[in-house]
């Protein structure tokens, strides 16, 4: 997945103190925790989680495949790997679908 106009994960003035924040550097997030600066970013766990429903979704294909083809005879195998896929799917669909929200939410936002 390619990043054509640089937007996930840059560091335009994110971390920037906000005009009158007493002092703030703009480095704890909400919940009051300083952050881990060897954390992985947002990015990198999407990419990663992308990654992982298409690896499941390649060994669902791949049993269906072997069942017809009658290199596997183990139905219930085949019936859990696309049961697997189907669920990480779905959830990485909610995902999109949160973050499509937020950023209709941000585009709202009057500057």
């Amino acid at each position: 997945m390619s990043d054509p106009l640089g937007l996930i994960g840059a560091q335009h003035g994110i971390t920037q103190p906000l005009p009158g924040a007493g002092g703030q550097t703009g480095r704890t997030p909400a919940g009051g925790l300083p952050l881990d600066p060897n954390a992985p970013s947002f990015k990198d766990v999407l990419l990663e989680n992308i990654n992982q429903v298409n690896k499941l979704q390649q060994d669902a294909t791949a049993a269906t495949e072997d069942l017809l083809a009658g290199r596997r005879d183990d139905v219930e195998g085949v019936l859990i790997a696309t049961q697997k896929a189907d669920t990480a799917f779905r959830m990485l669909l909610q995902v999109r679908n949160k973050v499509m929200d937020a950023y209709e939410e941000i585009k709202q936002i009057r500057v």
